[in-house]
């Protein structure tokens, strides 16, 4: 019998200003199997982003001192994090938004409030659709 390590499990980077959002999400998130890392501002994201390099970020997009919409494009926008998908997270339900989202470089985007499973979904579709793009 060989003794194969086990894979580690999907870390998710959490990013809005607003503490009991951030620990409902990361919470269900960690009941859910995955790890979890917090951000509470753009900066601070780009900075655990680069440190962590996190298997998907959970990214608000209004945001204290850059918003969201500006660290994706950074991180879209860098090497190192470029192949992240980023999931929006906004209370914006406007038409033009999900368009706006895209064009900044988020690979899905969710409305808040959302029920915890369809964050874990989501955040599910992103990993499987990452890993089946790395096994080409």
């Amino acid at each position: 019998m060989t003794n194969t390590p086990e894979k580690p499990k999907p870390l998710v980077l959490v990013v809005d200003d607003y503490q009991d959002a951030r620990e409902m999400y990361a919470e269900y998130l960690e009941f859910s199997g995955f790890r979890v890392a917090e951000a509470k501002n753009g900066q601070e994201a780009l900075d655990k982003a680069f440190e962590l390099v996190p298997d998907v970020i959970l990214m608000d997009l209004s945001l204290p001192v850059m918003d969201g919409w500006e660290a994706t494009r950074r991180l879209k926008g860098d090497a190192r994090t470029r192949h992240i998908p980023v999931v929006a997270l906004t209370g914006h339900a406007l038409k033009g938004h999900s368009e706006d989202a895209n064009q900044a470089g988020c690979d899905a985007y969710v409305t808040k409030p959302c029920l915890p499973d369809a964050l874990v979904d989501q955040v599910k579709k992103m990993i499987e659709r990452r890993e089946a793009a790395q096994a080409r």
